[in-house]
């Protein structure tokens, strides 16, 4: 009987192995390793802004100011162990703050830089009644930033991890805190 070479063997047993993919709505809660994901990103964006949007701080300075205010997304570190996409949390915060209509968005500092080299160059190449004008931007009132952390407690097979984001609102012009928001999310993981 002629035997069968082990890495034939290998060969076909990976080739019979199937892979299925179903697509979902991105709104649709997976939790699969139990670290932060998507889902906490999204979740806690959408309550901190309502929050921040709803406190009566916030109301009093828009009412001070007699105008919608105009707000610039910073940092918001990450102090957790877990690797977690800073921008792409970020990112979340503004679509929540643009989509709101209660306050305007104005550029971070990396797209407002790309928009500067832009209008730069069309100071030399565009027709100057389409150019763009220096001097015209909008000037950003409030700026919001804040870090993340986490504590986690383990025995035995499993694991709790508190994540906790703290944001602060803050003026430009005088430093003064105008809100200042704390959201926590706590997942328990059994292996």
């Amino acid at each position: 009987m002629k035997r069968i070479p082990w890495i034939l063997l290998l060969i076909i047993s990976f080739s019979c192995q199937t892979r299925s993919v179903t697509r979902i709505t991105p709104e649709t809660q997976i939790d699969l390793s139990g670290r932060w994901n998507d889902s906490d990103s999204r979740m806690v964006a959408d309550k901190m802004i309502n929050d921040l949007f709803a406190s009566e701080r916030f109301k009093e300075y828009a009412r001070e100011n007699g105008k919608k205010p105009t707000i610039i997304v910073g940092i918001i570190r990450n102090k957790t162990s877990e690797h977690i996409d800073a921008a792409n949390y970020i990112k979340k915060f503004e679509l929540a703050i643009y989509n709101s209509n209660v306050a305007d968005l104005v550029e971070s500092d990396e797209f407002r830089d790309q928009l500067r080299k832009e209008r730069a160059e069309q100071q030399d190449f565009a027709d100057p009644a389409t150019m763009a004008q220096w001097g015209k931007e909008t000037g950003a009132d409030l700026m919001l930033f804040g870090e993340m952390s986490s504590e986690t407690d383990t025995h035995n097979n499993r694991r709790v991890v508190n994540y906790i984001t703290t944001l602060f609102l803050t003026d430009i012009e005088t430093n003064k805190r105008v809100w200042y928001g704390q959201h926590e999310i706590k997942k328990l993981v059994k292996n």
